[in-house]
C-alpha cells in the first residue's frame, strides 16, 4: 500500500478544555490512502485530559511506537506536540483521534 503525503498538511487543534465536561469521549480517525486508522477514548476529568485510551490502531509495525505520544500529550495537556520520528503518520492519526473525540 502507498502512504500519503496528505498527513503533512494536517493540522491539529487542542480543544478548549474549559469547555470539556468530565466524561469519556470517543475519538475516530482514518488517515486517507494510507491503512492507519485509530479509534481512542479519552478521559476528561476537571477540565483535563486524564486518560487516552486506544481501543484499535491499524497501522505498519512501526507505527505502534506512535502511541508514546498519550505521555506527552497527558504532560502538556496540549495536541501541539512534537510527533513520534518514524511514526508520523500514525502519530498525526492518534492526535486527529483525540481532537475529533471533543467534537
Amino acid at each position: 500500500m502507498g502512504c500519503s503525503t496528505a498527513y503533512k498538511s494536517l493540522t491539529v487543534t487542542t480543544p478548549d478544555l474549559a469547555l470539556v465536561n468530565d466524561g469519556v469521549y470517543k475519538g475516530y480517525y482514518n488517515m486517507s490512502s494510507t491503512p492507519v486508522k485509530v479509534t481512542l477514548n479519552v478521559t476528561s476529568l476537571d477540565h483535563k485530559i486524564s486518560k487516552i485510551d486506544i481501543l484499535d490502531h491499524t497501522s505498519s509495525p512501526i507505527g505502534k511506537k506512535a502511541e508514546k505520544i498519550i505521555d506527552t500529550i497527558l504532560e502538556k495537556q496540549s495536541l501541539e506536540v512534537d510527533v513520534i520520528s518514524g511514526a508520523t503518520v500514525s502519530s498525526k492519526a492518534i492526535l486527529k483521534a483525540v481532537e475529533n473525540a471533543f467534537q
